[in-house]
């Protein structure tokens, strides 16, 4: 077990520094900088100076090894774009907004989608399975664009039951304020409401034939406690596993839902600073939620095996 974690982990570090090359790179192969709309304005002298101050009169090797050395210490550097910010700073400042708004979406599509998948499954070739299938390809196929256009059009606008834009800040970020996150936690609900309905329909239906059902169903249990006791436990490995990714991915924003309800997340932000080639920003944050995201894998891989035991492990003796 401990062989495998540590052969785990040193593949995880290995492919959190490929992330981090592979951005550098790609980020240094676009024509331009970050400094060149500024630093035309600037005379000479001034213009000079501002490109020592980041690092961009140097060679691409040498900031790439510069870029490197300082990330390993934890240092992501400052924006080109916006002076004195740190990727530090906008970490601390946006991620617990984006964290709440993809959260909530989460908590509400999980919950809902799971009971019209286990709905769908004991109701199968029903008018109510129908619906569930039906209700899912309309909410996977229409992008969070449209339904937060659409919401803001109804409940904002023509009845104007919420804000059309804004969120709860200071005392109010975590659990206050709620009249704002309804509408962006509706938009982002819809796609897990889908996603985790056809999951889990799926799931039971893979084990509502299986021989410990049917002899449940032979001892007398009633309908309902066979799905409680016997097919539900089984049936929520493959949703197990795809749970912790869903984690990782509702904290680290939605571009869509973040601007169009004018929410100052993470995820608006992150895709600002690669139109501005803010290379310090775009880079910390890619290896921040990178390692975020290869951190889940990991937990989820260590889960999936102590669950499941069809999955062996190397040096875990079964």
């Amino acid at each position: 077990m401990a062989k495998y974690m540590l052969r785990r982990l040193v593949e995880l570090v290995i492919t959190v520094f490929l992330i981090a090359t592979a951005t550098f790179f790609l980020l240094e192969a676009v024509p331009g900088d970050a400094l060149s709309e500024r630093a035309d304005k600037l005379p000479v002298e001034s213009r000079t100076a501002l490109y020592e101050r980041y690092g961009l009169d140097k060679s691409m090797m040498e900031r790439y090894v510069l870029t490197m050395k300082r990330m390993c210490r934890g240092d992501f550097g400052e924006s080109f774009v916006y002076a004195g910010q740190t990727v530090t700073g906008l970490i601390r400042d946006r991620l617990p907004v984006s964290a709440r708004l993809g959260l909530q979406q989460m908590l509400l599509g999980v919950s809902v989608g799971l009971l019209l998948g286990i709905l769908a499954a004991t109701r199968r070739g029903t008018i109510v399975d129908y619906l569930v299938v039906g209700l899912s390809v309309l909410l996977i196929s229409i992008p969070h664009l449209v339904f937060g256009l659409m919401l803001q059009k109804i409940f904002a606008g023509s009845l104007r039951w919420f804000p059309t834009i804004g969120w709860p800040s200071g005392s109010e970020l975590w659990l206050g304020g709620w009249k704002y996150t309804v509408l962006p936690t509706l938009t982002g609900a819809f796609s897990y409401i889908a996603s985790y309905a056809r999951l889990m329909k799926t799931s039971l239906l893979d084990v509502i034939n299986q021989d410990y059902v049917l002899t449940a169903e032979s001892k007398g249990l009633s309908r309902a406690a066979v799905v409680r006791k016997h097919m539900l436990r089984n049936s929520f490995i493959p949703v197990m596993t795809q749970l912790p990714m869903s984690v990782a991915m509702c904290i680290t924003g939605s571009f869509f839902i973040e601007s169009i309800f004018s929410i100052p997340g993470i995820g608006q932000y992150f895709v600002t600073a690669v139109h501005n080639q803010d290379l310090a920003i775009v880079l910390g944050e890619t290896v921040l939620l990178s390692i975020l995201y290869v951190a889940v894998i990991f937990i989820t891989d260590i889960c999936y095996a102590l669950v499941d035991p069809r999955i062996s492990m190397p040096g875990v003796s079964k």
